[in-house]
């Protein structure tokens, strides 16, 4: 199995984090907003971004890279 070095790890776990930040935004941005077509897109957006989360931390807990 792969194993990826502690730079790698941790330039992972900065995007999961800036993944983290934007779906944190954009759902803080929906809440803002007034206008119900740009309210969804933004939840969609938000939702995208937290996909993107599960599914890395799904792969790399499956894969044992990540503890």
């Amino acid at each position: 199995m792969l194993q990826l070095t502690s730079k790698e790890l941790s330039f992972i776990e900065d995007e999961i984090r800036a993944e983290e930040i934007t779906a944190k935004t954009m759902n803080w941005c929906a809440s803002q907003c007034k206008d119900p077509e740009l309210r969804k897109t933004l939840e969609q957006l938000a939702e995208h971004h937290q996909l993107k989360i599960a599914d890395l931390a799904q792969y790399f807990n499956r894969a044992g890279m990540i503890q």
